[in-house]
């Protein structure tokens, strides 16, 4: 058993995943690992219950999880029933993250509870559980899950200790808790295979990344302690690559002479008009999370992200004075003890 006491589960949660016997579990889009071990970990939780579960997301499966155990049952937008008891949205900071897999009109009778680690959540659904002190969803599921005392088997195993092993970047971020490892031990124990995870999640890139980082790193700038790369749809195309760059923002974040750091993606919003995907990192002890939310976007201290309307040369002259200065104030009135 682990020592879980400290972390409070609201109880109309227990009772509302108990009543439910038809259950649609959703992460959000721009996937990474925490989302798909929470949305897999969460459909074979509800399944070792006893209950139909189904797990869904917005965009198709990266290749690089689809090694998790049901995987390959994952839906999209169209895959959705209408006939669902419960829907737990995981990992993810407000509503619209759900992208088109969750529909509003469609699915406006149906109840929907959140379970998330991200400081910055709205709390939009009838029930919310966000828990900040835990390092992914899925630290939060292994407790979830012991306190519901659900047998782990291998498959729940492999996909929660890959939403941890991702989100701490191997247990490297400054909130890997003993609570953290001790929530990945018992993975491991159940049968879960660290090394392999590692392996296949951050020891490995497709060769279009490299492509690409090459082209992005050349661009790389750095001034008063901000590091920062643009991402062109032109250099996306030439390289071929599609999926998330987590471990380019690790590499802008360990630049010895930045404190903070930036990817600034360009994309085509929903309407079709210009917007830029921004992906923020800070070294321990600074805070680029509630520049995030107060840009409309989300995430936590150390890591948070929004996306913003307007070219990459708009979005980027606007962005960075603001990191600029947001860094500078950190320095000032709350210099970080190292």
């Amino acid at each position: 058993m682990m020592s879980t006491d400290i972390f409070d589960i609201p109880m109309e949660l227990l009772a509302r995943i108990e009543a439910a016997h038809n259950i649609l579990c959703i992460s959000h889009v721009n996937a990474d690992g925490d989302a798909y071990g929470s949305v897999l970990g969460m459909m074979w939780m509800l399944r070792g219950l006893g209950k139909r579960a189904c797990a869904a997301m917005p965009d198709p499966v990266l290749p690089d999880f689809s090694f998790l155990p049901g995987a390959g049952e994952i839906v999209g937008p169209d895959g959705t029933a209408d006939d669902y008891d419960l829907i737990i949205g995981l990992d993810m900071s407000s509503a619209d993250r759900m992208g088109d897999v969750y529909d509003a009109e469609r699915f406006a009778n149906i109840p929907l509870v959140v379970i998330d680690h991200h400081i910055t959540n709205t709390h939009f659904g009838v029930v919310n559980w966000v828990e900040p002190r835990c390092a992914a969803t899925a630290q939060m599921l292994v407790i979830l899950n012991d306190r519901l005392g659900i047998e782990t088997d291998a498959h729940l195993a492999e996909c929660l200790l890959t939403g941890i092993v991702t989100d701490t970047l191997c247990f490297r971020t400054s909130n890997t808790t003993p609570e953290v490892l001790e929530s990945a031990m018992c993975m491991q124990r159940a049968g879960a295979h660290l090394a392999e995870i590692v392996r296949r999640t951050l020891n490995r890139m497709p060769f279009s990344t490299l492509r690409l980082w090459s082209a992005v790193l050349a661009g790389a700038h750095l001034d008063q302690g901000v590091t920062w790369v643009t991402v062109s749809r032109e250099q996306l195309g030439q390289a071929g690559h599609e999926g998330d760059d987590s471990r380019l923002s690790s590499i802008l974040s360990s630049v010895n002479e930045a404190d903070m750091s930036a990817i600034f993606t360009e994309k085509l919003g929903a309407n079709g008009r210009p917007a830029v995907e921004c992906s923020f990192r800070a070294k321990p002890g600074f805070n680029v999370g509630e520049l995030a939310f107060q840009l409309g976007g989300g995430g936590h201290a150390p890591a948070s992200g929004c996306t913003l309307a307007g070219s990459l040369a708009e979005v980027v002259g606007r962005i960075v004075p603001m990191l600029i200065a947001e860094r500078r104030r950190q320095v000032e009135t709350c210099r970080p003890a190292f």
